[in-house]
C-alpha cells in the first residue's frame, strides 16, 4: 500500500542470524572466547559423539524388539549439546523428544533414557538433574509448562532460567503462541529454543507457515528472536549463553531458532523415503555437526587420529554398558501404571490398583 498523508511507520524489525564455523569446518569470523580452549571444544565434540553413539544403539535396540518406538536425533546433536553446555546446573530443561544429547550432558544416565524409551516410567526418575522435566511427546504442550516454571523461578528470586526445546511444527500450535505472549508480558526468565529440522513428520516447514523465519514469531510477543546455525555447536552455545545471561539479568525471554536437519526418519515407526527425496538428505549430510567440529579441530591441530579412536572406544563402551544395564533391569510390575499418575490416587483408581495387585500385579 502506498503511504498516504498521515500514514507513518511505527516499528521495524530484523532477525539476526549467527554462525561461527561453516560446513567445511572453517571459522567465518571472530570466535567466542571459549572456542580458544581445546578442552572446551573437545568436551563439546565428546558430547556430540556420545549422543550419536547412544542414538545408534537405541535404533539398533528398537529394530531388534528391545526398545519401543524411538525418535532419532541424528544430525541434530549440536543443538542439544550446544544448549546444554550453555546452561547452569540449577537451570531447568524442558525437552521435547530429541534432546538426548542435552539430557546426557546434564547428567541423565543413558541407562535411564533406554528405560524411558523402553516404556518404563522409572526412566524418567532421574538420579541427577532432578529439576529437569521428562521427555515430552505431545507437540507444544510443554511450552506453557515452561512459562509456569519460569514464573516460579522468577517468584523465587534466584537467577535461574527455564529452557524449553521444541520442534518447528510446535510453532504452529496455539500452546506456543499463548506461552510466548505470557513470557513477554511478564518478562519471564525463559529461553524457547526451536529446533527447526525442516520437517514436521512428513510436512516440510514451508508448508507449515508463511513466516520467512520461525525466529520472527517472537516479535508479536514483544520478545527477542534470533536465528542460529543449528549445525554449529559453537554458535549454538554462544547464542543460548547470551539468551540465558539476559534472562538472569531480568531481561526477559528469548526465542532462538536453530536451523538444522533431521537426517533420519521422524521416528522408528516412520519411513521418510515416502515423502522426502534421498538426494535432499544426501546433500544435508555435508552440513552435519559432528564432522564439522572434527574438521575444525583437525585443521587447528587440536585433534589427532589417536584421540579420535580413543573417544570412539570410550563412547562405545559407555553406551554398551548402559544398554546391558537396561536389559538386565527387572520389568516393572503391572501396578506401576498407576504409580506415576497422581501424588495420591483417586479412590476409583486406588480400587483398580488393588484389583491389579490382587490378581498378581505386585
Amino acid at each position: 500500500m502506498a503511504r498516504q498523508p498521515g500514514h507513518s511507520i511505527v516499528a521495524r524489525f530484523s532477525i539476526e542470524a549467527v554462525r561461527c564455523i561453516d560446513a567445511a569446518g572453517r571459522a567465518v569470523g571472530p570466535l567466542p572466547g571459549f572456542a580458544a580452549d581445546k578442552r572446551e571444544l573437545a568436551a563439546l565434540y565428546r558430547g556430540m559423539v556420545l549422543t550419536r553413539t547412544f542414538d545408534q544403539k537405541a535404533v539398533a535396540l528398537q529394530r531388534t524388539g528391545q526398545l519401543g518406538t524411538y525418535a532419532s536425533s541424528l544430525g541434530q546433536e549440536a543443538v542439544a549439546v550446544g544448549l546444554a553446555s550453555a546452561m547452569r546446573p540449577e537451570d531447568v530443561l524442558l525437552p521435547s523428544f530429541r534432546e538426548h544429547g542435552a539430557q546426557l550432558w546434564r547428567g541423565v544416565a543413558a541407562e535411564e533414557l533406554f528405560r524411558y524409551w523402553g516404556g518404563d516410567e522409572r526412566g524418567s526418575d532421574f538420579a541427577a538433574a532432578r529439576a529437569d522435566w521428562p521427555v515430552s511427546i505431545p507437540v507444544a504442550s510443554h511450552v506453557p509448562h515452561a512459562v509456569g516454571v519460569a514464573w516460579a523461578l522468577q517468584l523465587g528470586g534466584a537467577p535461574r532460567v527455564a529452557v524449553c526445546v521444541l520442534g518447528d511444527a510446535a510453532t504452529s500450535k496455539g500452546d506456543f503462541y499463548e506461552a510466548l505472549n505470557l513470557a513477554g508480558a511478564w518478562a519471564l526468565p525463559v529461553v524457547f529454543l526451536v529446533c527447526n529440522n525442516r520437517w514436521g513428520i512428513s510436512v516440510p516447514v514451508e508448508r507449515q507457515t508463511a513466516a520467512g523465519t520461525l525466529a520472527q514469531k517472537a516479535l508479536a510477543a514483544g520478545i527477542e528472536g534470533i536465528q542460529v546455525d543449528g549445525n554449529d555447536v559453537v554458535a549454538v552455545r554462544e547464542v543460548v549463553a547470551g539468551a540465558l545471561d539476559k534472562a538472569r539479568r531480568g531481561g526477559g525471554a528469548t526465542l532462538v531458532e536453530a536451523l538444522t536437519y533431521r537426517l533420519g526418519d521422524h521416528t522408528t515407526a516412520d519411513d521418510a523415503s515416502r515423502y522426502r527425496d534421498s538426494a535432499e538428505v544426501s546433500a544435508r549430510w555435508h552440513e552435519e555437526p559432528v564432522a564439522r567440529l572434527r574438521a575444525f579441530l583437525t585443521a587447528q591441530g587440536l585433534w589427532s587420529k589417536d584421540e579420535e579412536e580413543a573417544l570412539l572406544g570410550e563412547c562405545h563402551a559407555a553406551i554398551e554398558a548402559a544398554a546391558e544395564a537396561y536389559r538386565a533391569t527387572p520389568p516393572a510390575p503391572p501396578t506401576a501404571i498407576f504409580d506415576s499418575l497422581f501424588a495420591t490416587l483417586p479412590a476409583a483408581l486406588e480400587a483398580q490398583r488393588r484389583e491389579v495387585a490382587r490378581r498378581g500385579g505386585d
